[in-house]
């Protein structure tokens, strides 16, 4: 089945919050935010800025009615500064005014004085100074301090892996329209409408229920609006709650990469010990994560860095412990992957530095200590349905790995100026919100009196397809045709109480509780055809909008079995709640099953690297992905595509830069590059591992869009491999993206 969205995504008439038709006595929004990294607000004079005519008011702390507080997991956030600011960007005042142009000429009639205090901008500098968000956080299994003095080889080293703006096409925004008896609707560019009702509900000092959070569909969000979406939803809030009248509010490009944070920058060093037949037998690492002015949703992402620390190997003795470092930056924030690509970068740098100083090829050890059934990750889940020596031996053989290797050994004998490189990258991600509570998600079905059904979820789409897959598991699992089948918008009015639309497990908490709705509204439906057609309940079933009894067509419309169910008063509604079964996590003890399935994944990167400039071609990726029972082949490779892009993106040419007063230079897309079609691999080829599936997965389709990112991580090491063969004595460092200016420098470097 095609995505839904394709058709009105192409003439342009998909709505977005921006494309909303707004109320003749709208007024517009722009945030005042602070021009310094950290210091004392000494005063701020809004005189001259509410003289302009068209401003109606400038909202600060001071006209917060409930609590200033929009910190999630620890509250440690106001909206809007009071006493000292933490980042440039932070919000201090909201500007209301008639006009979008109006706000800001004010907001440059604004005069602060802040009193300037030390800034910290980097992960090391936060550990230094004792500068940290919440306690630290450690895994551990076996014991690495016996296992490093048996060990043949140790290897030590550090990494560090850089930021990454999610340059969502549709920026943060909000439209905020006051309703009857002091409610407020808030139609957000969120991937957590609950969270926006909830924490918009909390600040203005009301119930939830005066809250109503309406989402149709994102362009794009990839974590940057599962929590960084609230603050601009509810500062128009705030504004109506005062004003009465709608207020809009959507950031500029500009004010957006400024006042938002990223995906997590990460120093982090390793120690690695090896045996002669080439077993990891230990394995330790430190995690400094940069988590910016606040928590946000750092001690999250931290937790989740330290389940994949080991990606797809068994490592029998493993330490590793993440800090959440407090620096004066924008908070960062989720981003796809959450956490687990920073950890799985330094992993696969610990092997590449072993094999290099071993003078052996990566791929003996990468291949050596794949997971196997039955082994155990360091937060003590046992793998269970396995497939990592099944998706490399799929890659290697399926792609002919022997005659690529060969080829490129070829080209390199031949090429003084250019080089292939050519890499491996084995992935192996867990599939749940790791805080337990989270896995849960529902469903409202209605089959209206002609047929038609509206089905509402807390699924938001944000342009991974995940409404067409909930379509697919209604009209398949009522036997009706998908026309008849309408996809209502996600709101906390209709499915209240949802986790955001995060962490890959989306489509799989959404669908099941779908599918469980869609199933007790057809065993409803069955007794009713039964009776009609005098059989037992157990010979109907309903294929193609008509009833079958035995396989055999009854002649028993969908229709007129609705109308007879209207007739005989049955519920036509179903209100469905699903909780992920088997999952739990002790974090006092640091062990569980927190996972209810892992994807596994291979993926080969082969590039071509001009000696003389540093600059570099992708020329494939060939992957071998674990899909389970695919429900939509074509929405899922999109995702994988796409994913791979952002890899790439992340690990080669994306690069976020701050100066040492936490002023962002990366501020426009001529200073922050991300894939374009120049960039991207020459082909891309995709192929699906042939397994069972798994139950847990909705229909036995595994989750599909974070895994693949990490695909991308391979992309550096291929480069770094081409580095090599140009400059055997190069001496491996491990900090990306890997830009051309970092690869001329490794490719004349000397020891």
């Amino acid at each position: 089945m095609k995505n839904i969205d394709s058709f009105t995504h192409l003439r342009g008439e998909s709505i977005f919050v921006d494309d909303i038709i707004t109320r003749q006595d709208t007024l517009f929004g722009l945030t005042f935010d602070s021009p310094k990294a950290h210091g004392k607000i000494i005063s701020v004079n809004y005189a001259k800025a509410e003289a302009v005519p068209g401003v109606i008011k400038i909202f600060t702390y001071k006209d917060i009615l409930g609590e200033n507080q929009i910190g999630g997991i620890i509250p440690d956030e106001e909206l809007w500064a009071e006493k000292e600011v933490h980042f440039i960007g932070q919000p201090i005042a909201f500007i209301v005014a008639k006009s979008e142009k109006i706000a800001k000429k004010a907001k440059q009639l604004i005069e602060i004085e802040i009193e300037e205090l030390p800034v910290i901008t980097t992960a090391k500098e936060a550990k230094e100074k004792g500068s940290f968000i919440n306690a630290p956080r450690s895994f551990n299994l076996g014991n690495t301090e016996n296992a490093f003095k048996n060990s043949d080889f140790i290897f030590t080293g550090e990494t560090f892996s850089n930021g990454q703006e999610h340059l969502y096409l549709e920026t943060q925004g909000c439209y905020a329209i006051p309703q009857e008896n002091g409610n407020i609707k808030l139609i957000s560019s969120t991937q957590g409408p609950t969270a926006v009702q909830k924490t918009t509900a909390k600040v203005l000092g009301v119930p939830m229920h005066k809250i109503e959070v309406d989402v149709t569909r994102l362009g794009g969000g990839f974590g940057g609006k599962e929590d960084q979406a609230t603050p601009w939803a509810v500062m128009t809030a705030v504004a109506v709650q005062h004003l009465k009248k709608p207020v809009k509010y959507i950031l500029n490009r500009h004010d957006d990469l400024r006042m938002t944070g990223k995906r997590h920058p990460y120093q982090s060093s390793f120690k690695i010990g090896i045996n002669k037949d080439l077993k990891i037998t230990a394995f330790e690492a430190e995690f400094l994560q940069n988590s910016g002015a606040a928590a946000d949703l750092s001690p999250a992402i931290a937790e989740r860095t330290l389940f994949h620390a080991t990606n797809s190997y068994f490592i029998p003795n493993v330490q590793t412990t993440v800090l959440s470092c407090k620096t004066n930056l924008p908070p960062n924030t989720a981003f796809r992957g959450f956490g687990g690509p920073q950890g799985m970068f330094v992993i696969e740098s610990a092997i590449t530095y072993a094999a290099d100083k071993l003078g052996i090829n990566k791929k003996e050890i990468q291949e050596k200590n794949l997971l196997k059934e039955g082994d155990s990750f360091s937060y003590g889940q046992i793998a269970k349905q396995v497939e990592a020596l099944n998706s490399w031996e799929t890659a290697t053989t399926n792609f002919d790995l022997k005659t690529l290797k060969s080829t490129v050994q070829k080209f390199n004998q031949e090429n003084t100026l250019y080089k292939k490189g050519l890499s491996l990258m084995p992935i192996t991600f867990g599939i749940s919100f790791t805080n337990t509570p989270m896995n849960h998600a529902r469903a409202l079905v209605h089959i209206y009196q002609d047929g038609s059904v509206g089905v509402s979820t807390g699924a938001v789409e944000m342009g991974q397809g995940v409404n067409t897959k909930m379509l697919q598991v209604a009209y398949q699992t009522l036997g009706i045709s998908p026309d008849k089948v309408k996809l209502e918008t996600t709101n906390t009015t209709r499915v209240a109480n949802t986790s955001p639309t995060a962490a890959s497990a989306t489509a799989d908490l959404n669908g099941k509780a779908v599918l469980k709705a869609c199933t007790l509204l057809i065993e409803r439906l069955k007794v009713v055809a039964a009776k009609m057609l005098s059989v037992a309940t157990e010979e109907v079933s309903i294929t193609e909008n008509v009833v079958f009894v035995n396989g055999k067509n009854s002649d028993l419309s969908w229709e007129k079995l609705i109308a007879e169910a209207m007739l005989q008063r049955v519920a036509l509604s179903e209100n469905a709640h699903y909780a992920t079964p088997k999952i739990h996590f002790d974090k006092s003890k640091e062990k569980g099953h927190p996972f209810a399935y892992h994807v596994y994944g291979t993926a080969i990167t082969q590039v071509t690297l001009d000696c003389i400039r540093g600059t570099y071609e992708i020329d494939f990726v060939k992957i071998a992905h674990d899909f389970g029972k695919s429900m939509n082949f074509g929405i899922d490779i999109g995702q994988v595509e796409g994913a791979l892009a952002q890899g790439i993106g992340w690990m080669t040419m994306e690069e976020i830069a701050y100066d040492k007063n936490g002023r962002l230079l990366s501020n426009a897309l001529s200073t922050y590059k991300v894939p374009d079609v120049f960039s991207a691999p020459k082909s891309v080829e995709i192929i699906p591992l042939k397994t069972k599936g798994n139950d847990m997965a909705i229909l036995k389709s595994k989750a599909v869009g974070e895994p693949p990112l990490m695909y991308g991580i391979g992309s550096y090491f291929a480069i770094q491999d081409a580095i090599k063969q140009f400059n055997p004595n190069a001496e491996l460092k491990f900090h990306s993206p890997y830009t051309p200016e970092k690869v001329l420098m490794d490719l004349y470097a000397e020891n």
